[in-house]
């Protein structure tokens, strides 16, 4: 099915919103952003952590200058919800993220393989429909 989602374009990023659902219980929100320079899509430690995906965060993990995270392990999301799609058990990595980017995730290259995405900037819209 397709959907509409609204993103603000006067950001340098496009921000949005992600939803994951851990054992059918409730969605847990996390602000993401769109990378299409990210192969898989990349969450942060602290927020698998958060949902219990990941037991313990590597707190000897350390950032190399500029933005970029730190990916150390692999870890599969049993639900996500990006731009309205329902995703199951989708592999992401998991990674170290610099808390003032404000951001839990990266929304990588795997979500435009199962998805025809179309980004209107002037709109502020993104549609996805799967292939």
């Amino acid at each position: 099915m397709q959907s509409i989602t609204i993103f603000d374009s006067s950001k340098r990023y496009i921000f949005l919103p992600i939803f994951v659902k851990i054992n059918n219980e409730k969605f847990y929100e996390f602000e993401a952003i769109l990378d299409t320079g990210a192969p898989l899509t990349e969450f942060s430690d602290e927020a698998l952590n958060l949902i219990g995906l990941l037991p313990a965060k590597n707190e000897n993990i350390k950032l190399k200058p500029g933005f970029q995270t730190q990916k150390y392990n692999k870890v599969v999301i049993p639900e996500i919800q990006i731009c309205s799609q329902t995703i199951e058990n989708l592999p992401v990595y998991v990674s170290h993220f610099e808390k003032s980017w404000g951001i839990k995730a990266l929304i990588g290259l795997d979500f435009f393989r199962r998805f025809e995405v179309l980004i209107n900037y002037k709109l502020g819209q993104i549609t996805t429909k799967p292939l």
